[in-house]
């Protein structure tokens, strides 16, 4: 299994995850946010990918672009999403090393 896949899968387990548009969003905006940092799945829409770049930008939330689908994540979260959203600075460091180190 992808690396990127089982780290979000423990995310998943230990609670550290907001996903879904309006989730993550909503996970941003809030007072004391928790966001370490959002990934979005390579099938998302250019629109959806849009709206969500310009909400990072505006709460400096880092955004990375992942080559995992949403039926990839569908198999990991049993939910089919593109956004992801991860609240542990520890576990966000780890995902984002699978594509800044690379």
């Amino acid at each position: 299994m992808n690396r990127f896949l089982s780290t979000l899968g423990l995310c998943r387990r230990a609670g550290k995850l907001a996903y879904g548009f309006d989730a993550v969003c909503d996970e941003i905006k809030k007072k004391g946010s928790k966001v370490c940092g959002v990934f979005t799945a390579c099938d998302l829409s250019e629109k959806t990918l849009k709206e969500v770049g310009f909400i990072c930008d505006k709460y400096s939330v880092p955004h990375i672009c992942t080559d995992v689908s949403m039926d990839e994540i569908k198999a990991v979260l049993s939910a089919r999403t593109g956004i992801i959203a991860i609240l542990d600075k520890g576990l966000f460091g780890s995902l984002s090393s699978l594509y800044i180190d690379n």
